[in-house]
């Protein structure tokens, strides 16, 4: 069903448009000053008012990649997948996902090491999840639009771990405008990386919750009577 494919693209336009709204807020009413360099992300959404769209923003993003990440790992396994790898990826995901909601919501003004938590969360553990996939891409169905997803996952994967790892040293040695320049790129590449997802989702037929019932010993239906009256004749 082709509506599933437009939930991680919504994602990924959402969250695109949504970031850079709190970066053009922050810029405008002052709060960050281009002329000293490339502000962080987090340092764009820690102040009022933008703070409190950052807020949002990061809690919608984290509900719908958590979806994605059900949803995903849902249509591996019921395609006979039942490696470690789908489990490792649903357990990277929803952690990752946690993370973004934690890096939202704890602002670095107020909670720099909770903030920096959900930052490494998000950053690191979702980096893992994208590299999980990326195996999965190769290793799972369905496989129709492996030929062109696979590359661009794993080249959007090895950029990723390329900026992330650029972005800590910076960070380190006292470069903050060169490392927010490579948080901004990873973050948009991560978008781009839940966006293909809809190559995936687009064969997903249907999504829905099965409960298994019990038979209760108060079960007075006719199907219960009847298959208690065959019981009951074999006895006999």
């Amino acid at each position: 069903m082709w509506m599933w494919a437009l939930l991680p693209v919504c994602l990924a336009v959402f969250g695109t448009v949504g970031i850079w709204t709190v970066f053009a807020i922050a810029v405008t009413n002052g709060s960050v000053n281009l002329t000293e360099g490339v502000p962080y992300i987090s340092e764009c959404g820690t102040f009022n008012p933008q703070s409190c769209l950052f807020s949002q923003i990061c809690n919608i993003c984290s509900v719908l990649a958590l979806w994605i990440v059900v949803i995903r790992f849902q249509q591996v396994r019921d395609y006979g997948h039942h490696g470690r790898a789908n489990i490792a990826s649903i357990v990277l995901g929803f952690i990752s996902s946690v993370g973004i909601s934690v890096t939202g919501n704890f602002q670095q003004s107020i909670l720099m090491g909770v903030h920096l938590l959900g930052a490494f969360l998000a950053f690191f553990l979702g980096l893992g999840y994208f590299w999980v996939q990326l195996f999965l891409t190769y290793r799972a169905e369905p496989s129709e639009d492996r030929c062109w997803a696979g590359p661009a996952r794993a080249l959007c994967c090895i950029l990723c771990t390329i900026l992330v790892i650029i972005m800590s040293i910076l960070h380190n040695i006292g470069y903050p405008s060169g490392a927010a320049t490579c948080e901004w790129a990873v973050v948009m590449l991560y978008f781009c990386l839940f966006g293909l997802f809809a190559a995936e989702f687009r064969h997903v037929d249907c999504h829905h919750l099965i409960v298994q019932t019990r038979v209760l010993r108060n079960d007075c239906s006719p199907a219960t009577i009847e298959i208690n009256g065959h019981v009951a004749n074999t006895l006999n």
